[in-house]
């Protein structure tokens, strides 16, 4: 007699899987890293390769020698880990210190807390983080491209955020410090200084309109991240432009794509429902900008990633998904 095995309800199934959802992330980052590629070049190709590398290796280490559980190995969502962080470094960072932040992003915020599905923060932004504190000084040295995707010459010196924020601080006005620095909207084209992530807002809407059509994200997250910058920054800036910057500038500069459309939308550390992402991005929206006008550091979407992914057990609790066979 055959063996019948009952199992829980639902019994739905779906041809999706973790694996083949991660090898959607990383061909939709792909036209973004072809693009720092020829802005950096090799020393971006060698932070890729580090990160990457580390972050694989280092999870299968600890699955299969530490835990002693093999099963607990993701070599594709490790290997998204590792694009993600490399993505968020200066291509000058020296290699051990790609490593520590490999280490840290894996063995100390996913692996730690169980593994693929187990984590509460984002393990890309809070090796970032981490390396943004513990070594600044190689964090924050920003070089600029030797090439450019427009032929239009690459503005040296610091971020554009690092620059509104010093000159707002020797008495300057935003359009003084733009106007000095040849800063417009062919930002949306090319970079003016920082990490491979923020090379190009072009490649990363081409990439996340691919995860769009591939139904891998939603939309809910990163259109209420953007929307609300773009509420802030236009009230600000329409009350005193000469020192708050505007609404293209704040959605073009610093970390905001790359966060809002592949960072913040991860599985694991976001909310279920859709409108709690929306109270998601709502959040991490007002505490990037709060930052970026009145905190110390010029940029703050990694902080506010983390801060959110705290409350996202609270944010579950207080907004369900429909339950299966209700109307």
């Amino acid at each position: 007699m055959d063996k019948v095995i009952v199992s829980p309800s639902p019994h739905l199934h779906s041809p999706a899987s973790t694996d083949g959802i991660m090898r959607d992330v990383i061909i939709a980052l792909v036209p973004a890293l072809l693009v720092s590629f020829l802005f950096y070049g090799w020393s971006q190709l060698l932070v890729l390769a580090v990160s990457c590398v580390s972050c694989v290796g280092l999870e299968w280490l600890i699955a299969r020698y530490l835990f002693k559980r093999p099963g607990l190995f993701s070599g594709t969502s490790a290997l998204v880990t590792g694009i993600l962080l490399a993505m968020n470094l200066p291509c000058t960072t020296p290699w051990w210190i790609v490593f520590i932040g490999a280490l840290f992003a894996i063995g100390v915020v996913k692996m730690s807390f169980g593994g693929l599905g187990q984590n509460l923060f984002n393990p890309a932004i809070a090796g970032r983080v981490f390396l943004l504190v513990s070594f600044p000084v190689q964090m924050t040295n920003w070089t600029m491209p030797a090439n450019s995707f427009t032929a239009v010459d690459a503005v040296t010196g610091s971020t554009p955020l690092s620059l509104i924020k010093e000159g707002l601080k020797s008495g300057q006005s935003i359009g003084d410090v733009l106007s000095a620095n040849g800063m417009d909207m062919s930002m949306l084209l090319r970079d003016i200084g920082g990490s491979s992530g923020e090379i190009s807002a072009i490649a990363l809407l081409v990439g996340f309109c691919y995860l769009l059509i591939r139904r891998v994200v939603k939309p809910w997250i990163p259109l209420s991240i953007v929307l609300t910058i773009a509420l802030i920054a236009g009230i600000f800036h329409a009350v005193d432009p000469a020192h708050y910057t505007g609404i293209g500038f704040n959605l073009l500069t610093g970390g905001v794509l790359l966060g809002a459309l592949f960072m913040a939308t991860d599985y694991v550390t976001s909310p279920m429902s859709n409108w709690g992402g929306v109270v998601f991005g709502v959040g991490i929206g007002i505490i990037v900008m709060m930052i970026r006008y009145f905190g110390s550091y010029p940029e703050g979407m990694s902080f506010a990633i983390l801060i959110m992914n705290c409350f996202v057990p609270l944010i579950n609790r207080a907004f369900h998904q429909k339950k299966y066979g209700r109307a």
